[in-house]
């Protein structure tokens, strides 16, 4: 199994990096290729990635489709919960709760984050808080993606 935060790291620290690493998360999770995130920053208890406003992923509106963010909000938890989650345990999404506040009118920058206090003492469910950005720093999707966590099955 791919460490998928240590492959960040080794990546990151080349130029083009970060990018190269958006492409192979995306072959690991081909549904992701749909939206192109491409990761700013990760590391415990943090994602950051951006969705580029492209025909692609626009609406009728003109706008980015607010599926398309969410699969960018999913995209970050999954890297966050990948880099932050203890040895030993495994993640899986349990469910996903957004409020759409704002026009997406621009490039997205997608976010995760969680404290470090929401992963003690073996906890089973740990709240993603999730939002995602214009370029003018306005917030057009928020909420909570809820990650059940259990110990990895003896092998």
């Amino acid at each position: 199994m791919v460490d998928t935060y240590a492959l960040y790291r080794r990546l990151a620290a080349y130029p083009q990096g970060r990018r190269l690493f958006s492409l192979v998360f995306e072959q690991a999770a081909p549904y992701f290729r749909t939206s192109r995130p491409r990761f700013v920053e990760l590391r415990p208890h943090h994602a950051e990635l951006v969705v580029r406003k492209r025909r692609r992923v626009q609406n009728h509106l003109g706008t980015v489709h607010v599926i398309a963010i969410c699969n960018g909000l999913e995209a970050a938890m999954g890297a966050l919960a990948e880099a932050t989650t203890p040895p030993g345990r495994r993640w899986i999404p349990k469910g996903m709760s957004v409020d759409y506040t704002a026009k997406a009118t621009s490039d997205i920058r997608c976010i995760a984050e969680t404290d470090p206090q929401d992963w003690a003492d073996g906890a089973s469910e740990v709240p993603v808080r999730v939002r995602a950005l214009r370029e003018d720093g306005t917030p057009v999707v928020q909420g909570v993606i809820r990650l059940h966590i259990s110990d990895r099955p003896a092998r």
